[in-house]
């Protein structure tokens, strides 16, 4: 994939058209979380039932659930990053978009619930280091 720099009107007009996305993908991974438990306790409770016991078919149609659910996420993912910005933490619903400023390499950062991208962090730095954009301006 052709690595793209974004401007942050860039960053925010894409925004505007995968916020949808992330949101459903937020969603998505926290009802996956939540099945990942109830799984694990009927793996538990399941565990030397026969297959006609209700744990055991109940573990069976959550696994298929997790497995599509999975699915689901991966090609959203995917969709979102071939746009060019790159989906860090879909708990936190986290995403990066590669820019400049000055001449180093940054990412511009989002999160769901933002209204737009606002701030930046190194990328090494990850979401701790995040810096309002006013700050890369004077850089």
């Amino acid at each position: 994939m052709r690595l793209l720099i974004f401007t942050v009107e860039e960053a925010n007009h894409l925004l505007e058209e995968i916020r949808p996305r992330i949101e459903r993908l937020v969603r998505l991974k926290r009802e996956f979380n939540h099945l990942q438990t109830e799984t694990d306790v009927l793996s538990l409770a399941a565990s030397g039932a026969s297959p006609m016991n209700p744990d055991s078919q109940e573990l069976k149609r959550q696994q298929q659930r997790r497995t599509l659910l999975l699915e689901q996420i991966a090609q959203g993912v995917s969709a979102v990053q071939r746009r060019g910005c790159l989906v860090k933490d879909l708990d936190r619903g986290l995403v990066d978009f590669y820019a400049l400023s000055g001449d180093r390499l940054v990412f511009l950062c989002w999160q769901v619930g933002e209204p737009e991208v606002t701030h930046w962090h190194t990328l090494e730095g990850g979401f701790a280091a995040r810096q309002p954009l006013k700050h890369t301006e004077s850089e």
